[in-house]
């Protein structure tokens, strides 16, 4: 009897803990790239665009998401158009840069280094096939490389949920 109540002890205590562990999962709103994405090396993602989307969609989408999440467009980077101002043919290549400058502030005042990854970037390329890609940084890399306070860790985690969820946009044209 003594056995069946410690089994049943344990059997309450792992149902307790898993759904601790779901419901702070769920808390953080975890945002998962699309299956089609890949780490490319040196912490860089890229993500074709689904079959259908074009890139003006896809731009459009990531917008309207950096929006609705409160993340602001702060540069806008037409690489492709300065390359043909240059006088030279180039296929469409566009860089986004986005931000919360709240959290740019609090991470660059606890280490410097995150001055050089601001803002965050996301690019939208062109391949020789005519497909286009999404190109950002691994934010799961540079959340967990370097150590966060709780808090820090919090908003480290916002802005990579954010920044994948503007790039999910983008590829499935979600707008």
């Amino acid at each position: 009897m003594k056995l069946m109540k410690k089994i049943a002890i344990n059997a309450l205590l792992f149902l307790a803990f898993t759904a601790l562990a779901s419901m702070q999962a769920q808390a953080m709103d975890m945002v998962d790239l699309p299956d089609s994405c890949e780490d490319k090396g040196m912490n860089i993602i890229v993500c074709p665009l689904d079959d259908g989307i074009g890139m003006d969609e896809a731009i459009d989408s990531m917008k309207l998401r950096a929006n609705s999440l409160n993340f602001k467009l702060v540069a806008h980077m037409p690489l492709s158009e300065q390359v043909k101002a240059m006088g030279e043919d180039s296929r469409r290549m566009e860089i986004f840069q986005f931000c919360d400058a709240l959290i740019a502030k609090q991470m660059v005042e606890y280490n410097i280094v995150f001055a050089g990854f601001l803002p965050c970037r996301i690019a939208l390329v062109e391949g020789a096939d005519g497909n286009a890609s999404i190109v950002t940084l691994n934010m799961d890399t540079m959340v967990q490389s370097v150590e966060l306070t709780e808090d820090l860790q919090k908003l480290g985690m916002k802005v990579r949920n954010t920044i994948f969820s503007i790039v999910q946009a983008g590829v499935e044209g979600d707008l």
